[in-house]
């Protein structure tokens, strides 16, 4: 049981877990599938983990006690990365769809592309330094860095209902992160308020 218990807490459990999704992905596209159908879900599975991660603050600070959350921010790191193989992924496959550099660039310009290149070019940095050694050595500025978060989020959204034309599959996603950022917003204000009203009355 002890043994059992050590492996599910285990890195390499966590990532054959996160990696799973991918194995259908790859195998289809080394099958000769369609790339063009396997651009939705490796996207989609990029835009999860990003979620995930971003939802995972809030949640402890609505749910400070519950171990799931903890257990789980332990692992932050690792969704982050699996989201960036994902997005790299959802990238290569777009391109060797497409097959020439000149189709790309005559792409690049549509707001549907671009907004996705911006996203998948911001988490380049943030995975880059997603390690302690990083931590160490930027100080404060790997927390400034790791804020660009928000910033590939919106573009993610963006990218996500303008090339499906829809806002339903989007908003089901990024509803829940965008309400759970409003309540840490809140709560951070609420905080600052009861400090500056302790000071007053002290």
């Amino acid at each position: 049981m002890t043994s059992l218990k050590a492996f599910l807490n285990s890195p390499i459990f966590f990532w054959a877990l996160i990696a799973l999704p991918s194995v259908g992905m790859i195998n289809g596209a080394l099958s000769g599938r369609d790339l063009e159908s396997l651009l939705h879900p490796t996207g989609e599975f990029a835009a999860r983990f990003m979620i995930i991660a971003m939802m995972l603050t809030p949640l402890r600070m609505m749910f400070p006690s519950a171990r799931p959350i903890r257990w789980l921010l332990a692992r932050r790191r690792y969704l982050g990365v699996a989201a960036f193989g994902y997005a790299a992924l959802h990238t290569l496959y777009y391109v060797i769809d497409l097959g020439t550099l000149d189709a790309v660039m005559v792409d690049v310009v549509k707001l549907g592309i671009w907004t996705g290149w911006v996203a998948f070019l911001i988490f380049v940095p943030l995975v880059l330094t997603s390690n302690a050694a990083s931590v160490r050595a930027m100080g404060p500025g790997w927390q400034t860095l790791q804020r660009l978060v928000y910033l590939a989020a919106i573009m993610t959204l963006l990218h996500w209902i303008t090339i499906h034309n829809t806002f339903g599959g989007a908003l089901a996603h990024f509803l829940p992160l965008a309400v759970l950022e409003a309540y840490r917003v809140w709560k951070v204000r609420s905080g600052r308020r009861g400090d500056e009203r302790s000071e007053r009355i002290a």
